[in-house]
């Protein structure tokens, strides 16, 4: 087996049909893509071991807002994802 070519040393969760829509649709997909593997994997892992409809929509939100933004990866401060 080969190594991930991104560096994670944790399993990589795959990207929903829904968050890669809600990416898509929000015009959302480089910002995802330009932030780190380890942001991306956390975010698709916490999104998607939400048990509750409402929460992984509250989550959801949350990374596309973030995203949006820039400059803030889970409610804290980013600098290196800063929009200029």
């Amino acid at each position: 087996m080969g190594a991930d070519p991104s560096g994670l040393r944790r399993p990589r969760h795959p990207i929903p049909d829904f968050v890669e829509r809600a990416l898509d649709e929000r015009g959302l997909v480089d910002a995802y893509r330009a932030r780190p593997a380890y942001q991306q994997n956390d975010y698709i892992g916490w999104i998607t071991r939400a048990k509750r409809e409402e929460t992984r929509e509250k989550r959801l939100r949350q990374m596309l807002d973030e995203l949006e933004a820039g400059g803030v990866y889970m409610n804290m401060e980013h600098p290196a994802s800063a929009k200029t």
